[in-house]
């Protein structure tokens, strides 16, 4: 008979360990190959937003499933599943259930009242689960989970110079420059006015993003600004070196060309500098735009789930 499953909460001494799960166990080759830079957002990095839950199943002396979640930073009665992940051979054997049903219990305890199985802006590793995830499709409703939002993400690809995502930006940096308007890269003392440009243009949660993007290895950030005044601002690798954004432009300057820019600058470097061949788009909003701008195309899908804490 198989050894029972135990959970525990895991060390930060395991996370190495719960990396090498995670490589087996994303079935996405993308997802996989990236697992490092995933599990480090949303476990040490994003500690220092919210409260994080890092839990593991063990059968035996054996790690075969983990689980991150955490806690809103913005709505403390709201508690997130980020990652869950079970070895191929141990699925459907319980473990994911048991992961999901002590993360329920845990941060029903914390205060949370509703569980989201969905991306916890600014560290999150998914929007949601991906419909090609069926296993976890699967366990989601079978645990009583209700879909209530899709989300998209979309690809720009970037394996060959003539990409429409990697088409020059000179002619139009000058059509900018001819209006007082200067494009360049972003720099750490830059970071202040970028968070508070987007904190008062666009609310949300992307300041962690940002502070994750500029003057980082394998991350980066563009803005636009005229006489001092920031006018947009485009951000990769802030999770991960093949996902761009967060990216904004101030409405009073929307139509100028400014977001096409800056766009095109982050894939460019992203593919230049880190070698990335095909750039995810991440929780996009306006689908025309990246595709006009860049060819980019909807390709990874997700389903967001939701439950009310029964306080058990």
């Amino acid at each position: 008979m198989d050894a029972a499953i135990t959970i525990t909460e895991l060390s930060v001494d395991l996370l190495p360990e719960a990396v090498r799960l995670c490589e087996r166990a994303l079935d996405l080759p993308e997802d996989a190959e990236e697992a490092g830079d995933i599990v480090d957002a949303l476990w040490p990095r994003a500690a220092a937003d919210r409260p994080v839950l890092p839990l593991g199943a063990y059968r035996g002396d054996e790690l075969v499933g983990v689980l991150l979640g955490s806690v809103s930073s913005a709505d403390p009665g709201l508690g997130h599943v980020d990652l869950i992940a079970v070895l191929p051979e141990q699925r459907r054997q319980g473990v994911g259930r048991a992961l999901l049903e002590r993360a329920e219990q845990v941060l029903g305890g914390r205060g949370a009242t509703e569980l989201l199985l969905a991306g916890n802006p600014p560290y999150y590793a998914w929007p949601g689960i991906d419909v090609r995830y069926t296993p976890a499709v699967c366990a989601a409703l079978a645990l009583g989970y209700r879909q209530d939002r899709t989300a998209w993400n979309m690809t720009a690809d970037l394996s060959y110079e003539e990409s429409p995502a990697l088409r020059s930006t000179e002619a139009a940096e000058r059509r900018l420059a001819e209006r007082g308007v200067t494009v360049r890269r972003a720099e750490p003392a830059d970071l202040p006015a970028l968070v508070a440009f987007a904190r008062s243009t666009f609310g949300g949660a992307w300041d962690g993003e940002l502070a994750q993007s500029v003057g980082r290895p394998d991350a980066g950030c563009h803005l636009a600004e005229r006489d001092g005044e920031l006018l947009g601002f485009a951000a990769y690798g802030a999770c991960r070196p093949s996902w761009f954004g967060p990216m904004g432009t101030a409405p009073a300057a929307e139509g100028s060309g400014i977001g096409g820019v800056l766009l095109r600058r982050c894939l460019r470097d992203q593919q230049r500098e880190s070698g990335v061949e095909a750039a995810q788009i991440g929780w996009v909003g306006p689908v025309p735009f990246y595709s006009g701008s860049a060819g980019a195309r909807i390709e990874r899908v997700f389903f967001l789930y939701r439950r009310t804490l029964d306080g058990k």
